[in-house]
């Protein structure tokens, strides 16, 4: 009985401090945020001069641990992960004016979180692409460049999560992410779009259906839809 009882003690207070290292990691990412990002653009230089924040909520992100089955909370954290890295492999190069510019910044630089030593790619599309197919992850899942969707200035949070996802996909494709042409009937988008058509054309439908849903003005559907070029130069402010 003695020992059943302690296996449950450990197990409880192992949970309880999965949980506390998990609401940590939000608080202090929120924070970090809030400090270095400002109209979707990253303080580099004074992350470069003081990387303490930084390295601070990286350690905290190792010792996380967050099941797939707890939906909010694992997207939020691989999304939230994944931007933090994206101005660790900048802040590691640095200065640099394109991630580009770092042959491995995507798929070789590794990164340990959640007890896994992962890539950029890996965090994107292994565990959050493959794994719950949804095309709003390309609104939130900032590379670092201009071209990207912008970075907001809090943590994605599992309360929120769904909404901020709804809202950084209303934002893109009403704004920088489309050029509409009414009179000559196209539109040019992102080549975001282009690179995961897949993803926004998964149910059956156009990608036009799919921006139309997060659209405040329709695009016909007869619209050309053509792809403007990536701008790969550094989100710095």
């Amino acid at each position: 009985m003695i020992k059943i009882l302690a296996i449950v003690l450990v197990f409880f207070g192992t949970q309880n401090l999965e949980a506390q290292n998990l609401e940590s990691f939000f608080n202090k990412a929120d924070a970090f945020f809030k400090t270095n990002v400002s109209n979707g653009n990253v303080a580099y230089s004074k992350i470069y001069k003081h990387p303490e924040a930084l390295k601070d909520v990286l350690k905290i992100a190792e010792t996380v641990s967050v099941s797939e089955n707890d939906k909010q909370a694992y997207q939020a954290f691989w999304v939230n992960a994944y931007n933090l890295a994206v101005i660790k492999g900048v802040i590691d190069n640095y200065p640099v004016k394109s991630p580009l510019d770092d042959a491995g910044f995507f798929d070789k630089n590794k990164y340990s979180f959640g007890g896994m030593s992962v890539t950029l790619n890996d965090i994107e599309h292994k565990l959050l692409r493959a794994k719950f197919k949804d095309p709003r992850f390309h609104f939130v899942l900032v590379c670092g460049a201009v071209g990207c969707p912008p970075l907001i200035s809090e943590a994605y949070l599992p309360s929120t999560f769904n909404s901020q996802l709804d809202m950084q996909t209303k934002l893109a494709l009403n704004g920088s992410f489309l050029i509409v042409n009414f009179k000559k009937k196209r539109v040019e988008g992102s080549e975001i779009l282009k690179w995961y058509k897949e993803d926004f054309t998964m149910n059956g439908t156009s990608e036009i259906d799919f921006i139309n849903i997060y659209r405040t003005e329709k695009i016909p559907a007869n619209f050309k839809l053509s792809y403007f070029p990536y701008n790969w130069n550094l989100n710095k402010q």
